[in-house]
């Protein structure tokens, strides 16, 4: 079995889902009492979020690549970013190591893409909707054409991210805000939804709506599983 290395604490909320995501999925996959091989690093998202405020993308890509590097040297065979807006900064994290960075955006893109939906909605922070990082991967490597909320609805969308979902607090209200930002976009043309923060599971899912839903926390949990079992019972790659 290979070692996922997680780049975590973006916010711990998500990452604890991706935890009990991939040890769930190997114990079901591997029955018994078989669970995933993992090294986690959790960072002070208090930090990482400073920087995201100042534009120092710099600063945080040294920091996450700082990261990238120590899990690898701990006996990672690969790293997920755990965080969608953070894969801003993927180029630079892959440069830093040797091991695959298993991508957020490629993997839900294959997933939309697969599932034969073309027009999906992006559900994000405002940096994920508004900036070129995600939605030119999902344009260009995927051929989608996603779609993302008008400004008023970005702006709660982003909001209820961060002041809400990253502390833990779901509620009632912020989940039907989410439904009618859903609702506008299926009647413009929508296909399907992005879950496409780490968060958003945390308040609507698949259940909610009646449009085909991609978590991404989920689909990168479960590519991780996918390259973890891929050498189960095989000899690690970088064993002597």
């Amino acid at each position: 079995m290979r070692t996922i290395g997680l780049l975590g604490g973006m916010s711990w909320e998500s990452t604890a889902v991706y935890y009990r995501r991939i040890n769930e999925t190997v114990r079901n996959s591997l029955g018994g009492l078989h669970s995933a091989e993992v090294i986690l690093h959790s960072v002070n998202f208090e930090a990482i979020v400073a920087l995201q405020k100042a534009g120092d993308w710099d600063q945080a890509g040294a920091v996450l690549a700082q990261i990238a590097r120590n899990l690898e040297a701990a006996g990672a065979d690969c790293v997920l970013i755990c965080t969608n807006t953070m894969h801003k900064l993927a180029d630079t994290v892959q440069d830093a190591i040797s091991i695959p960075l298993l991508h957020i955006t490629d993997v839900t893109g294959e997933a939309v893409k697969a599932a034969g939906c073309r027009r999906p909605l992006l559900l994000a922070t405002r940096y994920t909707m508004e900036q070129d990082f995600y939605l030119s991967k999902l344009r260009g490597t995927h051929g989608l054409d996603p779609m993302v909320p008008n400004e008023e609805d970005r702006t709660a969308v982003h909001d209820i991210i961060f002041s809400e979902l990253c502390c833990g607090v779901v509620r009632e209200t912020s989940r039907q805000r989410y439904l009618d930002v859903i609702a506008t976009a299926k009647a413009a043309g929508a296909d399907s939804v992005i879950l496409g923060c780490t968060e958003i599971g945390l308040l609507i899912g698949a259940k909610d709506f009646d449009l085909p839903a991609f978590d991404s926390t989920l689909i990168h949990a479960d590519a991780a599983v996918a390259f973890a079992l891929e050498l189960h019972d095989a000899p690690r790659l970088n064993a002597a």
